[in-house]
């Protein structure tokens, strides 16, 4: 690490159900006048972490795969207006025992920008929380052919000129709504009001010439969107 990224400073949330895991995470990294770590809070499930993540608008999460209350993916699910804000995003860094490549997969679709196993030592855990925290991709080397080999395949989505025309925001508003989500649920997960959920929906009918949500719901279900 260099003498300037040592000055820089990370946020830092801990997101692992066994407590005695995330007090030694806490040991190895948080010395801040040394790492430049700042741990700003822990969560053992999914509903901490959402909690937690919303409170304290951390620069990373450490992420395991395996959680109380749906796993990683569902606290990267909840945590999609975070992930995508035009400024200061919330980046998100897997950290677990798995070496599945379907937990990698999974994590990664979901917004993670990084996967590294447990084995990792303090000295490079810190190093991956900066690069994540600066836009980087970091993976545990033998874990990242499983990216690759995953979006390289045949099944990734082609270019979609129809989902081109909605923005970022009508996006998020798109996804919620076809899992089912009611406006006022989706307003509180986006943090916006009722009336700019209905404005965004109307917005995305219109631009897929859709008639309403069940249609709209079968055009994100057939491209894999939900």
């Amino acid at each position: 690490m260099t003498e300037d990224r040592r000055q820089e400073r990370a946020r830092v949330v801990l997101v692992d159900d066994h407590r005695m895991f995330r007090a030694g995470v806490r040991a190895e990294i948080g010395q801040t006048e040394e790492t430049g770590v700042e741990v700003v809070g822990e969560a053992g499930d999914v509903d901490q972490a959402v909690t937690v993540i919303r409170e304290t608008r951390p620069d990373v999460v450490l992420l395991d795969v395996h959680l109380p209350g749906g796993g990683g993916v569902e606290v990267l699910r909840r945590s999609s207006s975070l992930l995508s804000a035009a400024t200061d995003p919330v980046r998100f860094l897997a950290l677990s025992v798995s070496d599945a490549a379907e937990d990698v997969i999974g994590v990664i679709r979901g917004g993670a920008r990084g996967y590294v196993t447990k084995t990792i030592t303090g000295r490079d855990l810190v190093d991956a929380i900066f690069r994540v925290a600066e836009g980087d991709a970091v993976f545990s080397p033998r874990l990242a052919g499983f990216v690759l080999d995953a979006f390289a395949s045949s099944d990734t989505a082609p270019v979609d000129e129809d989902l081109d025309r909605l923005t970022q925001r009508e996006r998020e508003v798109l996804r919620l709504i076809a899992r089912g989500y009611a406006y006022k649920e989706v307003g509180k997960e986006l943090f916006i009001s009722v009336k700019t959920v209905e404005s965004h929906v109307s917005a995305v009918l219109r631009k897929l010439q859709l008639s309403n949500r069940h249609e709209l719901t079968r055009w994100a279900t057939a491209r894999r969107l939900v």
